[in-house]
């Protein structure tokens, strides 16, 4: 007989049939009561803070969010407070921040003054502020606190800003991402999947490509197409090269295996988002629809696992593309090494 059955059979001797049934009873209740706690702990809804509420990604990604019936996979979630934030010198900040943040308070997302106070109510970050320029402070206290966070695009104004940035969340070991939300459509992820398979041998992606002289050129908007041509050709880009005219951009990058990607930004004619692939089987061409759900369903999973998605060494990739493009308009047209401005900037 094993040592724990005569236990149990000697203490059935001693205390009784009916007694050691309801120990039994007891302990079985202790081990699933312990059980459903921790199942209980690990399905908490995740408390989200959001910092600048001068850009309508705060309003969108709110009512996803906080939606009576969110999707599965955003409903671990919950955004509970906000800090207005706001940049007076940017127009498209201080003629939006006033009724954005009336919008978020209908939400019944409470609205506080300041980041500090914030990070006090909230388990998670997401920075929404459009003016990039601010980043970079308002993600400092974020990382001392240790909470994860999202930052959206731009990641910042300069790609200084972005190296300090990456070197800080490594510092203070508290993880980020940041992407554009085209990254992550349905349309796009398809494509890098063809791509993971060795599939695509070059790439035009297009988007809006609006200015703001805050930023640099393709910072402010042009970034959505960026993203989409790294999402599809993947990293790797050695150097850039731009051309420039009133209502257009078209960037070409090199790749390190010897691929081309290209991006052209449009700021006249018949705006959208869309992606030309080319295979060694078959050309493919495919609008995108933008959604910001899958983006955001991305934000939560990182928020829950604390991994983020992307490389910061990617992200870091994409600004110094789009860096390099402002240095070769600068230069005349002249191809620009994505590791010439990471070494200066």
């Amino acid at each position: 007989m094993l040592r724990s059955d005569w236990l149990l059979s000697h203490a059935s001797h001693l205390y009784g049939t009916n007694l050691m049934n309801r120990l039994l009873s007891a302990v079985i209740a202790v081990a699933l009561s312990a059980s459903l706690g921790f199942v209980a702990h690990a399905e908490e809804t995740i408390r989200i803070g959001l910092i600048g509420l001068d850009s309508s990604h705060a309003i969108a990604f709110s009512k996803a969010i906080n939606a009576e019936k969110p999707s599965p996979d955003l409903a671990g979630a919950k955004i509970v407070a906000a800090f207005p934030g706001g940049s007076p010198d940017l127009s498209a900040s201080a003629d939006r921040i006033e009724g954005f943040t009336k919008q978020i308070l209908e939400m019944g997302i409470e609205i506080v003054p300041s980041i500090d106070v914030l990070l006090k109510k909230v388990d998670a970050v997401v920075i929404n502020s459009v003016d990039g320029r601010v980043h970079l402070e308002q993600v400092k206290p974020v990382f001392e606190a240790g909470l994860p966070v999202f930052v959206d695009k731009p990641m910042t104004a300069s790609l200084s800003d972005a190296k300090e940035l990456v070197a800080l969340s490594k510092k203070s070991g508290t993880p980020f991402f940041s992407c554009s939300c085209l990254r992550y459509c349905d349309d796009v992820v398809a494509l890098q999947k063809e791509n993971a398979d060795g599939a695509i041998q070059g790439c035009v992606a297009f988007s809006p490509a609006k200015t703001d002289p805050t930023h640099p050129d393709l910072y402010w908007y042009g970034i959505h197409g960026v993203e989409t041509l790294f999402t599809v050709m993947g990293p790797g880009c050695v150097s850039v090269q731009r051309t420039k005219v009133d209502g257009a951009d078209i960037v070409t990058g090199v790749w390190k295996d010897g691929r081309i990607g290209t991006f052209r930004g449009i700021r006249e004619g018949a705006f959208g988002y869309g992606v030309m692939a080319f295979g060694g089987k078959q050309n493919k061409y495919v609008p995108i629809r933008v959604s910001y759900n899958p983006m955001l369903a991305e934000v939560v999973k990182f928020f829950q696992t604390k991994k983020p998605p992307i490389a910061p060494e990617e992200t870091l990739e994409i600004l110094a593309f789009m860096t390099a493009a402002d240095a070769s308009r600068d230069a005349g047209g002249k191809s620009v090494t994505l590791k010439s401005v990471m070494d200066v900037n």
